[in-house]
């Protein structure tokens, strides 16, 4: 059994690390290869899309992880076979995390110089003239960042949004190993959020976390307290997850400056619970945090939730850190795969621990106190 205690330990110190593969990412490769190289290097918590199948893709990851702990450890990275907390992610309403972009590719002139697939940082947007594989977006890879929407010179892209809401799966997804859940809000949707917590009471006392994330805007102080009157029962451990810049990080180290302050203005509203930074996330974040004096002191034990950042989430910019290995893998005739035919990482040493050193470059920054 995974050692719970251990992931949520990190969040009361205050180095506390998520990785977010994406609410409506649903590469089941990638969801797998990330979340095993994430948990060798050192990962509280990994947070997927509210699907069985990417669901199953992660745990299967966090099984090969355990029997990787060994050597882990003699390769001289802390992971001890204390497993990151799995946490889906559910919204209330219409959000950029909870879309796919769509266009028919018929559509585009033959001319176009098609920016939209060299802008797209999941490489789910493909050209291709084959017979066997048709044009246009990738579902599973794209995860909603709308990078593309602008670009196209004809205006031809557009979203579809959806909610994903709890229903009758997730009981069946709690039973399946998840230990929290994320809620993605905005201002002004508190009957929307009310009615999704509704659904959700009756088995939010099984979770070990909830969190709730939000962008900024105009009384939104006022609105994270009147959800924090709703969520009863309480749950036993509570974020609120500062979405600064959304799906942003790996764009450039400035995109962090909007989730620092959102992270602030968070903090100063002595809410119960915990703040974790999120969107425009980046290895700049870290060093910003601590030249702010905003993280812990390494090697504290408590942190005080009032006047520190307790942790920090990475999505795109965790995930195009690891993209290059995981093109490799994507891109090779690999023999071992599992029953569905997807590439695993465990199975090419010389990328997995490569992976695992990549990943251990961001873990490693709120970690250990020290830049690398």
């Amino acid at each position: 059994m995974t050692d719970l205690l251990a992931p949520l330990q990190s969040l009361k110190q205050g180095n506390w690390f998520k990785l977010i593969c994406g609410a409506s990412f649903q590469h089941l490769p990638a969801v797998r290869n990330l979340t095993l190289a994430y948990t060798l290097a050192g990962a509280d918590c990994v947070d997927v899309a509210a699907d069985t199948a990417v669901i199953a893709a992660a745990e299967e990851a966090l099984l090969v992880a355990q029997t990787l702990a060994g050597e882990c450890q003699e390769r001289g990275f802390a992971f001890t076979g204390n497993l990151p907390l799995l946490m889906v992610s559910l919204n209330d309403g219409e959000d950029p995390h909870f879309r796919k972009a769509e266009f028919n590719s018929q559509d585009c002139p033959s001319d176009c110089l098609k920016p939209c697939e060299k802008i797209c940082p999941a490489q789910a947007i493909l050209f291709n003239n084959t017979k066997d594989q048709l044009s246009g977006v990738i579902r599973e890879k794209c995860y909603g960042c709308g990078r593309c929407l602008p670009i196209c010179p004809y205006g031809i892209i557009y979203t579809k949004s959806y909610i994903s809401s709890p229903g009758v799966m997730t009981p069946l997804m709690i039973s399946k190993g998840i230990d929290a859940v994320e809620i993605h809000t905005q201002v002004g949707r508190l009957a929307e959020f009310q009615r999704l917590w509704a659904t959700m009471r009756p088995w939010v006392d099984k979770l070990k976390l909830v969190a709730i994330s939000c962008n900024d805007g105009e009384g939104l102080i006022d609105y994270l307290k009147a959800i924090y009157d709703l969520i009863v029962p309480r749950p036993q451990f509570l974020i609120w997850q500062t979405d600064g810049r959304s799906m942003s990080g790996d764009i450039g180290d400035g995109t962090t400056i909007a989730t620092v302050r959102l992270g602030q203005k968070v903090l100063t509203a002595n809410l119960p619970g915990y703040v974790q930074l999120a969107g425009g996330t980046n290895s700049y974040t870290v060093p910003k945090l601590q030249g702010m004096g905003l993280l812990n002191d390494f090697g504290c034990q408590d942190h005080n939730p009032t006047s520190k950042i307790a942790g920090v989430a990475y999505g795109s910019y965790a995930r195009v850190l690891l993209s290059p290995i995981l093109d490799q893998l994507e891109n090779k005739e690999v023999v071992n795969t599992d029953s569905q035919g997807n590439s695993r990482l465990e199975k090419r040493p010389e990328l997995l621990w490569e992976a695992v050193r990549l990943a251990h470059t961001l873990v490693s920054q709120i970690k250990s106190g020290r830049l690398r």
